[in-house]
């Protein structure tokens, strides 16, 4: 390779020749330049190890030339220089001194008459310093990659998060100046929300994919059910984009095993990307079908498609589709990444087709089909849920968001109280029982865990104990069950999910 190349100037053609045979001897590659001024010109096009000029060739306008290319070098680079010369010259008869090769760098002097092996040898210690200035090159660009991808990571969250921040104050902004039915101004409320702690959930499981440290739970789950229950939400937001959102579940139950709540974000991850890259009239199209010992999972669209040079890139992290038009409907490039890890989690694989640009693209996620085909019920379900007009207990440190809560329970009919602490929360469970308890994780004095604890320990199964917390991965729902839970709920918390569980309105 050139940049291993070692650029020899002698007196003569002659005796720059035979340096080069004895560099070949070793193994080392030997390039002939006429003048350092052409030495500099190689240098600019192709690079090299080293420079081995003897005494002779060191012209005044040539060290002019090479001193100025030395100062040009950038930070990782210090080339070697082997210079061969009459020591004693230095104080004396040439015009040659320390002074004058000063400026010339990393200069090594091979006093003649000199020996092939020790030629040789100064040139094997100059191409290794230099192949550790290369590596150092290499590191050096990794890290500049590196810091340019996180800066333009961080312009894609800023963007994305404003972008659900603008429409949220807006929506509260015409709430407090617009009369009549706000129903509309809730629903921009309750998607942006959404949209905010999708948000959060992908960065954090990214964090997780990326160390391995995701993992997944393994169970039935009929997998057009769940792709049914997943779109629901989406419909409002397609048809707020113009989009024509369609989904025909399949004749018979699709059983897989795997999490509900990861094949959920499968799911939400493909059909929030589609509607991201559709324009305004498009239509998503979601399937799901048998394919002999498989589950398929198709999401389809009519957006901008792929080009052909992306395609084998588009899983990969912070990966985005080029363009103008792309860009500015955003994205963090995290999401796909997230699926085919979450998809291969179930041992499965995702695959993407598309003709090119403007052309579409479809996603198909492949999932072994379960053997034992039954679904489990639902965790609201399983959380035995109470009617509505029960003694509820909210424990919550943000004093905004207790409020809130009080209000919307109150008004669904339960009679509601309420602390602003683990303490407190305890010992208002243990005087006034409720029949349900909503107990934030993160409490100043007690965390949430030890409440549930205390409160399981004196109260038993009297009471529904639900989880409200900012912290939604696997792990933490473990640990929110093992300290006594019935329910996890991840913040935001889904005010709907929460009614079905508390019954009411």
């Amino acid at each position: 390779m050139t940049e291993e190349q070692f650029l020899v100037l002698a007196p003569t053609g002659r005796d720059a020749a035979l340096t080069c045979r004895l560099l070949e001897r070793a193994d080392l590659q030997g390039r002939v330049c006429r003048s350092l001024e052409e030495a500099c010109e190689v240098l600019d096009r192709e690079g090299a190890a080293a420079i081995m000029v003897a005494q002779e060739a060191l012209s005044t306008a040539g060290v002019a030339c090479f001193t100025a290319w030395i100062a040009r070098q950038e930070t990782w680079s210090d080339l070697p220089v082997l210079l061969f010369m009459n020591v004693q010259n230095l104080a004396g008869a040439r015009p040659l001194s320390l002074s004058t090769l000063a400026p010339l760098g990393n200069v090594t002097v091979l006093d003649r008459p000199l020996r092939a092996v020790t030629m040789q040898s100064a040139a094997r210690s100059a191409l290794r310093a230099r192949r550790r200035q290369y590596a150092a090159r290499a590191e050096l660009d990794a890290q500049r990659a590196a810091v340019t991808q996180r800066d333009q990571f961080l312009a894609m969250l800023g963007h994305e998060l404003r972008n659900p921040l603008a429409a949220i104050e807006l929506a509260t902004d015409r709430m407090e100046h617009a009369g009549g039915d706000h129903a509309r101004y809730r629903d921009i409320l309750r998607r942006q929300t959404g949209t905010l702690a999708r948000l959060v959930d992908d960065l954090l499981d990214v964090a997780r994919v990326t160390s391995g440290k995701i993992s997944v739970a393994h169970a039935p789950i009929d997998l057009g059910e769940l792709v049914a229950r997943g779109i629901e939400t989406q419909h409002a937001t397609a048809a707020a984009q113009d989009l024509r959102l369609t989904y025909a579940p399949p004749p018979e139950p699709v059983i897989v095993r795997g999490d509900a709540i990861r094949i959920e974000q499968i799911v939400m991850n493909l059909v929030g990307n589609a509607m991201k890259y559709t324009p305004a009239g498009g239509t998503i199209t979601i399937t799901v079908e048998r394919d002999r010992e498989d589950a398929l999972l198709r999401v389809r669209d009519t957006g901008v498609g792929i080009a052909p040079e992306m395609i084998d890139r588009i899983f990969e992290l912070f990966a985005q589709v080029e363009g103008t038009l792309e860009r500015a409907r955003g994205g963090m490039g995290i999401g796909l990444t997230l699926v085919r890890r979450l998809v291969e989690l179930h041992g499965g694989a995702v695959m993407v087709e598309s003709a090119g640009l403007g052309e579409g693209s479809c996603f198909t996620v492949r999932l072994p089909l379960a053997v034992v085909e039954e679904v489990p019920a639902s965790p609201e379900a399983a959380a035995a849920a109470p009617a509505a007009g029960k003694d509820v207990l909210v424990v919550e440190d943000n004093l905004e968001s207790r409020e809130l809560l009080v209000e919307l329970l109150t008004d669904s009919g339960h009679h509601v109280a309420s602390a602003e602490d683990g303490p407190t929360g305890i010992a208002r469970a243990l005087e006034h029982p409720p029949n349900v308890a909503l107990i934030d994780i993160g409490l100043p004095g007690v965390d949430g865990y030890v409440v549930a604890r205390e409160v399981r320990a004196a109260l038993g199964e009297r009471v529904v104990l639900i989880a409200m917390t900012g912290y939604g991965q696997p792990d933490d729902r473990r640990r929110a069950f093992e300290a006594g839970f019935d329910l996890h709920l991840t913040k935001p918390v889904d005010l709907r999910a929460l009614r079905r569980v508390l019954g009411g309105p």
